[in-house]
């Protein structure tokens, strides 16, 4: 009889247990859908990561509000810089008003925006540079290179974060290997196309930014980890989607 007792006294906080650790986990807003590709990868990574701290078959609360990447992608293209700015703040809202206590913009060239859309909603956004430099600065890395879109190389947005919130020098790749690496990201990492010859042009030009001193690469693209891996650079890379994508996941269960 106390024996069963016990057991059912188990049960009843193991109940109790799942039912507040349900409670407590926050509801992510991802914008995503810059590109799909990268924002089917956000996915996978956030519940990845609660069920290895939950256990079980625990997942994350989450909301992905898709926006069309060409519209937005034209825009930044043109430097329409106001009105792709405003399709990010329109789909963060319809996030906020749809429950999401948190926010992630699923791609670093939009978050040269971040700043406009935080302004703009009362959840916090977690901001994908912060996080990165975070994991920078505890690896005792000072100098690194960024790689990404032109925009992030070539806007300040993301290298002066770092500089004066994080004190890491930032280096980008010359003229013609950005616009190498721009024509590999739209053209084909963002549709799913991954080719050993895009993977070699990105080994090079991660090889020469180590000879120029860069003690860490930046994948600052979300879709340069389905391309790139810690295997094909010589100093350590920081996977910026799963640093950010693990980062919401642990912020959500916080």
């Amino acid at each position: 009889m106390y024996i069963k007792q016990m057991d059912n006294y188990s049960l009843f906080i193991n109940s109790i247990s799942w039912g507040n650790l349900c409670l407590i986990m926050k509801t992510i807003g991802l914008l995503g859908g810059m590109s799909y590709e990268s924002s089917i990868e956000y996915y996978r990574m956030i519940n990845k990561r609660v069920n290895q701290k939950l256990g079980d078959t625990h997942s994350s609360k989450c909301i992905l509000f898709s926006l069309d990447f060409w519209e937005i992608q034209k825009h930044i293209i043109r430097k329409d810089w106001d009105t792709a700015k405003g399709l990010l703040i329109n789909g963060a809202k319809v996030l906020e008003r749809g429950g999401a206590e948190l926010l992630i913009l699923c791609a670093n060239t939009a978050h040269k925006f971040a700043d406009d859309v935080q302004e703009e909603i009362k959840i916090p956004l977690i901001h994908i540079a912060d996080k990165t430099a975070e994991k920078i600065s505890e690896a005792g890395i000072k100098k690194v290179a960024l790689l990404g879109t032109r925009v992030t190389m070539e806007e300040s947005f993301y290298r002066d974060r770092l500089k004066e919130k994080y004190n890491i020098d930032v280096i980008t790749p010359g003229e013609s290997d950005r616009q190498l690496m721009q024509d590999i990201i739209f053209n084909e990492l963002c549709v799913g196309i991954i080719k050993d010859a895009a993977k070699d042009k990105f080994r090079a030009i991660i090889k020469s930014m180590y000879k120029q001193g860069a003690e860490g690469i930046i994948l600052g693209c979300t879709e340069i980890p389905l391309l790139i891996k810690q295997e094909d650079s010589p100093v350590p890379t920081f996977d910026t989607t799963r640093i950010h994508a693990e980062a919401a996941a642990d912020y959500a269960l916080n």
